[in-house]
């Protein structure tokens, strides 16, 4: 449900052969359908994202290849001071004009806005998501416990990538995260790679949020699968070095995380339960995007979505609606 890029290809690129690259890489990690993310970015940029998601999901066949169930616009609704890798100087406050022509660009496919609660003028923003049904989400933002709480009752129901870009967890004054943990009306991202967050804090959000309120996500960038080095995001340099991708100034930059490899993580760092693991990284994502009528379990007349893995909980074989689309052995899978 966050994914900005894979394999040297990103959504924000605007391209048709972007957007298959994804589609056609992600099965081999076990991924069967995704949200491509947008930026921070100039608004036409991100129009013309959007737009090109539209016309691929018109013309895209049932070809084996991982679903684009909709989209995810990630700012530009954000707080400067915690902006991390969202170029600041394209921040602007939340409106729900600029949101609606993005909307139509879509084909109507936005399914989730990260935003700053602070910066939505009267929760006009967040109300007008909950009434069409689309997901807000708090990101990037300042906020306090009891603002959060307030816009939680306008409708913001989501919290993106819990601990990063967020006022955290502080004895006096307890803010986004605090409030993610807490509010039961909430459900929340996670990057279960051991880098945005140390494996005790992700233990920390199980133990005090469930299984049936964690959504395991990888926000990775297009430099997955691909060697150390230079890449761009949002028109950043980007430096990958290890499991770390970061900015010039030291800041964290999306992940290099695959969605199999945050399955096990979730595991070892909390001590779950494999059913609860394919719940944080399937059903509770489905149910967030209202697709969980058709994804995120294997039941009769659904998508016949299925990742097999081996006991050490490899991927080995990945349908997507019924097509073979990864086997172990495929250029970008995961070995056995």
């Amino acid at each position: 449900m966050h994914i900005h890029g894979v394999q040297g290809a990103d959504a924000m690129d605007g391209t048709a052969e972007a957007l298959e690259t994804m589609a056609r890489v992600l099965p081999a990690e076990g991924t069967t359908a995704f949200l491509p993310t947008t930026i921070t970015q100039k608004s036409e940029n991100i129009t013309r994202a959007l737009e090109k998601m539209a016309e691929y999901r018109a013309a895209a066949p049932e070809n084996g290849t991982a679903e684009i169930a909709g989209a995810h616009v990630e700012g530009p609704f954000f707080e400067p001071s915690k902006a991390g890798a969202q170029p600041a100087e394209f921040i602007v406050k939340a409106s729900v004009d600029l949101f609606e022509r993005w909307r139509q660009a879509s084909g109507n496919a936005v399914r989730i806005v990260s935003l700053a609660p602070e910066h939505d003028p009267g929760f006009a923003l967040t109300a007008h998501l909950q009434r069409i049904g689309v997901t807000a989400s708090a990101a990037h933002s300042n906020a306090s416990k009891a603002l959060v709480d307030e816009a939680v009752k306008k409708g913001l129901s989501h919290v993106t990538h819990l601990y990063n870009g967020m006022s955290g967890l502080h004895h006096r004054e307890p803010g986004i995260a605090a409030a993610a943990l807490l509010n039961p009306a909430l459900t929340v991202e996670i990057i279960a790679d051991g880098v945005h967050s140390h494996p005790d804090m992700v233990q920390l959000a199980y133990q005090a949020a469930g299984a049936n309120r964690l959504c395991v996500i990888t926000d990775s960038l297009r430099a997955k699968n691909l060697p150390d080095g230079v890449y761009d995001l949002g028109g950043q340099q980007v430096t990958v070095a290890g499991d770390k991708p970061y900015l010039p100034d030291g800041t964290i930059a999306g992940s290099m995380l695959a969605m199999d490899k945050g399955f096990r993580n979730i595991q070892a760092f909390t001590g779950c339960s494999r059913e609860e693991a394919v719940r944080m990284t399937s059903l509770n994502a489905a149910h967030e995007i209202g697709i969980a009528e058709r994804k995120g379990s294997i039941e009769a007349g659904k998508d016949a979505d299925i990742v097999w893995m081996d006991e050490s909980e490899h991927v080995q074989k990945v349908w997507c609606r019924g097509r073979l689309a990864a086997t172990a052995e495929q250029k970008g899978g995961v070995q056995p």
